[in-house]
């Protein structure tokens, strides 16, 4: 008897394990990683909620229902808090990568659904550490670059013929991630590409990315210290959960 609770307890131990942390731990996450490149979150945080709440409350006097509108309020308020703690968590996430071999990779993996990336570089100079990623979605292929666009610029080249000669009549745009003239920040990279005129459906992005899988056998082995899977953003904190 004893022997099958103590499985049971495994079983449940395990389930809580596989489901991660919950909504309130990943929130406390968010805030403890934005702290620490924000010293200030917590009373930027307060500030903000309190003046929405504030704000209810005086409409609700205005009205003569305060008590009703104070009650509105506390929502909205901590609505606003988490919008604001969202997009401090974002700037922290790309300051804490910024600058890193592999950093503009990490970045793609904000992309939300109708985006396929690769999560490796698809062209490298394992001289200079110059790489190329690679993203799909319906504006086409985006190449995401990583060094000087002058001496990056013979990467992307190689990488166009490559796809010109399994996909020529697919679009492709390049982006040149950095701080310098004629690049983005990391930060820009992905509204950028959401700005991009969408050219393809959804089944056409579907159709050429089983096209491109046969691109993956002639790939160079990735460089040590090239791998954006280890250096992700917080999805979540991109995201506003």
């Amino acid at each position: 008897m004893t022997s099958s609770r103590d499985e049971k307890r495994a079983q449940q131990d395990k389930k809580k394990k596989n489901k991660g942390p919950g909504m309130f731990a990943q929130m406390k996450q968010v805030y403890a990683m934005t702290r620490t490149s924000e010293p200030r979150i917590g009373w930027i945080l307060f500030f903000w909620a309190a003046a929405v709440l504030i704000a209810f409350v005086l409409l609700g006097i205005l009205l003569k229902n305060w008590i009703t509108w104070t009650i509105i309020g506390v929502p909205f308020a901590l609505l606003v808090a988490v919008m604001i703690l969202s997009r401090k968590a974002e700037k922290a996430a790309f300051g804490q990568i910024e600058g890193q071999t592999g950093a503009s990779g990490a970045a793609l993996n904000s992309l939300r659904r109708g985006w396929i990336v690769e999560q490796q570089p698809v062209a490298i100079n394992p001289r200079t550490q110059d790489v190329v990623f690679r993203a799909l979605g319906r504006p086409g292929i985006v190449l995401v670059t990583e060094g000087t666009p002058a001496r990056v610029s013979s990467l992307v080249n190689q990488e166009k013929k490559r796809l010109k000669r399994v996909i020529p009549n697919v679009p492709v745009h390049v982006i040149h991630s950095g701080n310098g003239e004629g690049q983005t920040p990391l930060k820009k990279i992905v509204p950028q590409m959401k700005k991009l005129p969408k050219q393809l459906t959804q089944q056409e992005v579907h159709a050429i990315n089983n096209r491109l899988s046969s691109l993956q056998n002639n790939m160079l082995p990735i460089p040590k210290g090239i791998d954006p899977s280890r250096m992700r953003p917080d999805r979540q904190a991109m995201r506003g959960r």
